[in-house]
C-alpha cells in the first residue's frame, strides 16, 4: 500500500531527500513515514498537504 506521504511525493516529483529539505526534516523520516515504521505529527501533514508543484525549487 502507497501511503499519503509516498503518494503527495510522487505527485511533486521529489526525492525524499527534496521532500525532507522542503519540510525541514531528514530523509530518514520520510522514509519512515513511507515505510509506516511511524508517522508525521499534525503540522508536518499540514506543510506537505500544503505543497505544490511550484515549491519545488
Amino acid at each position: 500500500m502507497v501511503t499519503e506521504v509516498k503518494k503527495k511525493r510522487e505527485q511533486l516529483n521529489l526525492t525524499q531527500q527534496e521532500l525532507a529539505d522542503m519540510l525541514y526534516v531528514t530523509r530518514q523520516s520520510i522514509s519512515n513515514w513511507e515505510n509506516e515504521k511511524s508517522h508525521p505529527n499534525s503540522d508536518i501533514l499540514k506543510q506537505l498537504n500544503n505543497l505544490q508543484m511550484s515549491d519545488k525549487k
